[in-house]
């Protein structure tokens, strides 16, 4: 009886163990879009966000033809669920976040798009309870707490050096602007709640699929949007801009291969496997990694160390995200069988 009972709880654990590397991966891959607007300034971001994605569709092209018999599986209604994923979830995603970065600096918007763990932990356990199981309140608030404390202050650091910096230079806050990125930051909230609930529903209801399949069939989805979205582009860009590759054709083409395949497909592919081990309550806390990973690389970028709030700030992070991993969803009791 204690090992059939065993079974189940040692299968979960690993699981969970298999889950949160995965997810910890992924947001080692997605820290970089964070940079990338910020590498390539000169650039719009309407083109960051096409280029990223047509490098992905690219990348697909050769993975799809090794994987040909997975994707042959995927029935019509696979192929427009992953039209939709990767037209939300992937071009205006990123169209919306770098064009918050360049509107506003790095700061706002990464404490905006740091609220996704909380945002998507909080829809996914009321929306996905009878499927995950229900994660108390009561044992969801502290990890909650102490990751939205940890965002807020390493974000009030970041806020305040950048208020220095304008007041040292003379040139003082553009309100319009800086609202205008608040505002694109919270749709970019909007699109990535979306994405990794519908994503999720996917992958549980096809437990049987390779998740590098999906990765692989979300990026062929892409190519072609982002092919009509690069001659858009194109179009209502100006005729002294450097097309097609911009002023800096190397530097681009190198960042948009390597977020193309990193942050894009392998990224996806290690949310995918993510995704299909961890109720989606408990994923959703994960994407923490992401933040942490993009204040890593902001601070390598800078050759500085973070002041001591910033560090406090990211310990609170890390310890929200253990306590997360210690907090298991109950099923909810079952409703008419008592009848």
């Amino acid at each position: 009886m204690s090992a059939t009972a065993s079974a189940p709880t040692a299968r979960s654990s690993t699981h969970l163990v298999s889950g949160a590397a995965f997810a910890l991966a992924a947001g080692l891959m997605w820290g970089l879009v964070f940079i990338t607007p910020l590498l390539l300034p000169e650039y719009p971001a309407a083109l960051l966000s096409v280029g990223r994605y047509l490098a992905f569709g690219l990348i697909a092209l050769p993975l799809a033809v090794a994987d040909r018999r997975g994707l042959r599986g995927l029935a019509r209604a696979d192929w427009i669920e992953a039209l939709k994923l990767s037209a939300v979830g992937n071009l205006l995603y990123y169209l919306l976040l770098a064009s918050a970065i360049q509107r506003a600096g790095g700061p706002l918007p990464t404490m905006i798009i740091g609220t996704l763990p909380v945002v998507i932990a909080v829809t996914s356990n009321l929306r996905d309870a009878h499927r995950d199981g229900h994660l108390p309140w009561a044992r969801l608030a502290p990890s909650l707490a102490l990751i939205a404390v940890g965002i807020g202050l390493v974000n009030k650091v970041e806020l305040d050096a950048l208020r220095a910096q304008a007041a040292a230079s003379g040139t003082g806050f553009d309100v319009a602007s800086y609202a205008t990125g608040a505002l694109l930051a919270i749709g970019a909230v909007a699109c990535w709640t979306w994405y990794p609930v519908r994503n999720a529903d996917w992958l549980r209801a096809h437990p049987d699929r390779n998740p590098r399949t999906w990765a692989t069939a979300q990026g062929i989805a892409t190519l072609p949007l982002a092919l009509v979205g690069y001659a858009v582009v194109w179009a209502l860009l100006p005729a002294s801009y450097a097309l097609p590759l911009g002023p800096r054709p190397l530097h681009f083409v190198g960042l948009m291969a390597a977020v193309g395949l990193f942050a894009s497909w392998l990224g996806t592919l290690c949310w995918n496997e993510a995704s299909q081990r961890l109720p989606t309550t408990l994923a959703g806390q994960l994407i923490v990694f992401e933040t942490l990973s993009a204040l890593a690389y902001a601070f390598l970028l800078r050759h500085a160390w973070p002041a001591p709030l910033t560090g406090l700030g990211i310990a609170l992070l890390i310890a929200g995200v253990a306590w997360a991993l210690r907090s298991t969803p109950e099923p909810l009791a079952k409703e008419g069988h008592a009848s």
